[in-house]
Parts: C-alpha cells; sequence; structure tokens
C-alpha cells in the first residue's frame, strides 16, 4: 500500500495519522525509504520503513461505506463469554486494539461500555475504554469529515421482552443518524 505526503493513514494502537514525509535515511548500513508520521492533535511522530507498512498495520482510513458497519457493530449486542477476569479480558481488548483493525476497536468500545453500565471498571479497563473511545471518534470524524465534537450517543434500551437493544446515534451538523428506532421511549445512556 503506497501513500504520498498529505495522505491520512491509521496507525495501530495510536490512531490517525498524516503523512508528513517520505524520507531515505542509512538505518544499520541499509539505506531505508521512511514514511514520517504525524499522530493527528498530539506532537507523536513515528516513522515507518516503507517496506513494513504491511506487517505494522499502517492502513488507509474507513470510507463512508465502512462508517454505517461501524455504527452497526456498536448496536449489535455482545456475545456473552464465560466470565473472565478483568486481566484477562483487558489482554484481550489489548490485542484487539493493537491490531489494527477499526471493527475490533468498536468492539472494545461496546463491549468495555455495556460492562460499565453492570460493574464497575478496573482503571486498565476504564483506561481502554478511553483509549478505544478515542481512536473510534478520531477515525469516523475523519471518515466523516466532521468535528470531534460531534456526540457519539450510545445507548442500551430495555424492550418488553427484558433484551437489551442497544444503538448509537450521530450527529453532523444538524443533522442525526439514528441507527435503532426506540422501542421503549425509556432509555439508559451509556456514556461513551
Amino acid at each position: 500500500m503506497m501513500f504520498k505526503v498529505g495522505d491520512r493513514a491509521v496507525y495501530p494502537g495510536q490512531g490517525v495519522t498524516e503523512i508528513t514525509g517520505i524520507e531515505s535515511k542509512q538505518i544499520s548500513g541499509n539505506t531505508e525509504i521512511l514514511y514520517m508520521l504525524k499522530v493527528l492533535n498530539t506532537n507523536r511522530k513515528i516513522m515507518i520503513p516503507v517496506s513494513k507498512v504491511g506487517s505494522v498495520g499502517l492502513r488507509k482510513v474507513i470510507g463512508n461505506s465502512e462508517v454505517e458497519r461501524i455504527y452497526g457493530v456498536l448496536k449489535t449486542r455482545a456475545v456473552q463469554s464465560p466470565q473472565q477476569t478483568w486481566n484477562r479480558r483487558y489482554r484481550n481488548y489489548v490485542e484487539k486494539i493493537n491490531n489494527g483493525s477499526i471493527v475490533d476497536v468498536a468492539e472494545v468500545l461496546r463491549d468495555l461500555s455495556l460492562l460499565k453500565s453492570s460493574k464497575p471498571l478496573s482503571f486498565g479497563e476504564r483506561k481502554m475504554l478511553d483509549q478505544a473511545r478515542a481512536l473510534l471518534v478520531k477515525e469516523l470524524s475523519v471518515a466523516r469529515e466532521t468535528g470531534e465534537d460531534d456526540p457519539v450517543d450510545c445507548t442500551r434500551q430495555k424492550v418488553p421482552n427484558e433484551v437489551s437493544v442497544y444503538s448509537c446515534e450521530a450527529t453532523n451538523n444538524n443533522n442525526t443518524t439514528t441507527l435503532t428506532r426506540e422501542r421503549n421511549p425509556r432509555r439508559q445512556v451509556v456514556k461513551v
């Protein structure tokens, strides 16, 4: 995958970056061509050899068609897994965030938000929730070409048969996108 200066790309675990330059440098006696990345809204800079782009997981920002898929992940109910200790869940979440898949980041956000509504999160899980939220909001705002101020509201709704329905709403310049219809006017907002 080739990028040019000015392109935006996603670096796993760091978020959306901008390609600020392509340089040639001597590394261990070899000449390497490097992408110079700057993580958006930070001063962090990353150098990646062009030959290692695939192995580190650098990818393009998702398109508009994939945004709806991400909202679909956020609104689906998580599959119940056997009770795990917080540190095992945390390791699984770290793997998901570091693999670079936006779908996995959305799953981490959804699962931790739901878990938070039922019991207190450990310190590590709270930090992971914040990281997943920041990564997801940044990429969605770049993909939708909106500001990060546009709220993403993930809600849990109880329907009469006691099944929880999860949905997300995102507002964009006074247009509201609702991914599911509310079947019950009473809803519990899970802060995301």
